[in-house]
């Protein structure tokens, strides 16, 4: 293939994704916020924040240089906190070549404006929607680095596009598969560390597996209900980025968002869970976009409307619990 491929971002999925590149036979220059980490990839192959035990193959290189990371990619992915994109791309987008790809691997929903990761490349760095592509499903990065079997979910519009991350991103260990439905898939993505977070505080308040099934497939429903209110496929929330990724999340003490759930469910405060799980926990700050998507568009999303009190309202856990029970009896209706 040609033209190298530029990963913005070395946090832990970006820098497994960077190996996944590279093992399917790209040219990979990671950009690092951080001189001093491009400069430790560079001479030991090894990100010394992330994954450190992960020794990245030959293809793949570092710089703390932006521009330069850019500058005459094929593929360039954006791998950075989501509230950090919009930010990132105003400088970044002049460096863009005026044909490549853009690929998003985050799973968040702007504040403020409530826009999926998609809408805002489109709007920073002034492409049309047809150059972005989405990389969603269930990916610890981890268990990806460590080359265990995963699958994944490339959404695009444009299939030439997505054809061309699939052939990139697939190796002996990673299985692509191509989907059009680019809602549906960030929505799961985004949905998902929601409803871990809900999943992550119910298992530390010490509650069993009803309780947490009750919140996977719950969750899913609010998830599914604000997808086809989008305009959504609600078959995509049955697949990789849908279930698939909800389950991993909510079930993996490897997920972020889990984990900062557990701090919370056992008293800590947003700023305390913060300094004890040391990375971003895209949910706590997606609570508040998705709350408002879900207003805007008339959809109840019960999880999250607790989840959104807990982490910004102070609200004690089990009174959120005490809420959930206590809503109106109806049916099961997926309509």
């Amino acid at each position: 293939m040609s033209g190298h491929v530029a990963v913005l971002g070395a946090g832990s999925w970006g820098t497994a994704f960077a190996k996944i590149l590279a093992d399917a036979g790209r040219d990979v220059t990671i950009w690092a916020r951080r001189e001093s980490v491009a400069e430790a990839i560079r001479s030991t192959r090894r990100n010394p924040d992330y994954l450190p035990e992960l020794r990245l193959p030959e293809r793949v290189t570092a710089t703390g240089d932006a521009a330069k990371a850019i500058s005459g990619a094929e593929l360039v992915v954006l791998s950075v906190p989501s509230q950090t994109l919009r930010g990132n791309l105003a400088e970044w987008a002049v460096h863009l070549a005026p044909d490549a790809t853009l690929v998003s691997l985050m799973k968040g929903i702007e504040l403020g404006t409530t826009r999926r990761m998609s809408e805002v490349i489109v709007e920073a760095a002034r492409v049309t929607p047809d150059r972005v592509v989405v990389v969603s499903g269930p990916n610890l990065a981890p268990e990806i680095a460590a080359e265990q079997p995963a699958a994944t979910v490339v959404a695009g519009t444009d299939s030439r596009r997505t054809a061309l991350v699939q052939s990139s991103i697939r190796t002996s260990y990673l299985r692509p598969y191509t989907n059009d439905d680019v809602i549906g898939c960030e929505l799961g993505g985004a949905v998902k560390n929601v409803i871990a977070l809900a999943y992550g505080i119910a298992t530390a308040m010490g509650f069993g597996d009803n309780t947490r099934a009750m919140l996977m497939t719950r969750g899913l429903a609010e998830t599914a209900r604000l997808g086809v209110a989008l305009g959504a496929d609600p078959i995509t929330f049955a697949g990789l980025a849908g279930m698939g990724d909800l389950v991993a999340s909510c079930s993996s003490p490897l997920a972020r968002n889990r984990t900062f759930g557990e701090h919370l469910g056992r008293g800590a405060t947003l700023e305390q869970a913060q300094r004890a799980t040391r990375q971003t926990a895209e949910g706590v700050k997606s609570a508040l976009a998705v709350r408002d998507l879900a207003r805007a568009h008339g959809v109840e999303m019960p999880i999250t409307e607790q989840v959104e009190r807990i982490c910004h309202e102070g609200m004690n856990p089990r009174l959120a619990v005490d809420a959930l029970m206590s809503r109106t009896a109806k049916p099961e209706s997926y309509e």
